[in-house]
């Protein structure tokens, strides 16, 4: 798709950004509402925030990642603080002994996507557009960063309470360990800095342009709706993507583990799907879709749950009994495909005894959805 680069977040590129990071956030990464919310009272405070590309960074420039980790339904209830937002960034300038050049998502995917333009705001400093998943997934050490080798440290995190830590883990997989306990004792939800970047690792790791992806999705299904042109079928258009199934949901299963939201949710369908049922099984981000056991789509893969009329994205802790959808599927950025990546989010990690095949493979078997 012809993307148009994003130069300024202004309060209408944050509402476009909400929605078309909960597209690629498959139901995770916070909820975007929130994290919307928060951004525009920063912008309205402190006015636009700057957005750079990453081939316009300097090679020695200091680019940090500002996120929210725990459970995004904790988050629903327990709003974030501005200090909780900007702590993290003062205790990993003191332990690095410089300053920030920029701050970036560590995900495009819900408010996950926002809360680095929060701070941004607040210091008056510029958002990468960039991120290091090009979705959302839930741990840590899952971000392009570590396929690559970088040292995740120093690693800042934050609470509402005003608590602040520095930790230092000799890996990826060890931070998401000992920084999802430091969560639970948080509340389960904290804000959190980790594999602080130069400009040149950012050139090498992270995928370009996912802000400006998540505006043009959203400014999509905005458009759509005011042309009174179908939504879903112009972002799948948009996206090369795939409408798996159409259903209403039946029985949604969620519980707290492990800092994590965890469950699976059922749905019987609906027009040409009546009769038929769908399964999706989530680790705060959707996973795994299947039919009659069948797989329709696989992490890393993205999976998203569209309202049936509006085309808005439904996160996991929104996801409501009752509610009309159509799960669309899209391909992941390659990064995820290699052996690496699967060994990493790939449905064996997450402990589902299916292989991954791509979703271009799983939807040339089998007929689509019609919309």
């Amino acid at each position: 798709m012809n993307k148009s680069v994003l130069t300024l977040l202004d309060e209408k590129a944050v509402e476009y950004i909400a929605i078309g990071a909960a597209v690629l956030g498959t139901g995770g990464g916070g909820d975007p509402h929130i994290g919307k919310l928060m951004a525009i009272e920063a912008i309205q405070k402190h006015g636009p925030v700057r957005v750079v590309s990453p081939k316009d960074l300097n090679d020695e420039d200091l680019i940090v990642p500002l996120s929210m980790i725990g459970a995004p339904t904790v988050m629903n209830e327990k709003i974030p603080a501005l200090t909780q937002m900007t702590k993290p960034l003062e205790l990993i300038e003191k332990e690095l002994g410089r300053e920030i050049t920029a701050l970036m998502p560590i995900e495009v995917g819900g408010g996950n996507s926002l809360i680095p333009v929060i701070a941004a705001a607040e210091r008056g400093i510029p958002v990468l557009d960039a991120d290091a998943m090009g979705r959302a997934f839930p741990e840590s050490q899952m971000v392009t960063f570590y396929l690559d080798g970088m040292d995740p440290n120093p690693i800042t995190m934050a609470d509402e309470r005003g608590n602040g830590v520095l930790l230092h883990a000799v890996d990826g997989v060890w931070e998401e360990r000992i920084a999802r306990a430091i969560t639970i004792q948080m509340g389960g939800s904290a804000s959190i800095c980790d594999y602080p970047a130069t400009g040149a690792q950012i050139k090498q790791s992270a995928i370009p342009h996912t802000l400006s992806l998540a505006y043009e999705i959203g400014k999509t299904l905005f458009e759509s709706k005011e042309r009174k042109q179908h939504p879903i079928e112009s972002l799948l258009k948009q996206l090369n993507g795939y409408a798996l199934f159409h259903g209403k949901a039946s029985d949604i299963r969620r519980r707290m583990e492990g800092g994590f939201t965890r469950g699976e949710a059922s749905f019987e369908g609906t027009g040409e799907h009546k009769g038929r049922t769908m399964k999706l099984f989530f680790q705060n981000e959707f996973l795994l879709a299947t039919e009659e056991g069948a797989s329709l789509a696989v992490t890393p893969d993205l999976i998203s749950l569209l309202d049936q009329d509006t085309g808005m994205p439904i996160t996991t802790e929104n996801l409501k009994y009752g509610a009309r959808v159509t799960a669309v599927g899209f391909p992941c950025d390659p990064k995820w495909r290699t052996p690496q990546g699967l060994n990493t989010v790939g449905p064996k990690y997450f402990g589902y005894d299916v292989p991954y095949i791509p979703i271009e493979e799983l939807t040339s078997t089998k007929k689509g959805a019609d919309l």
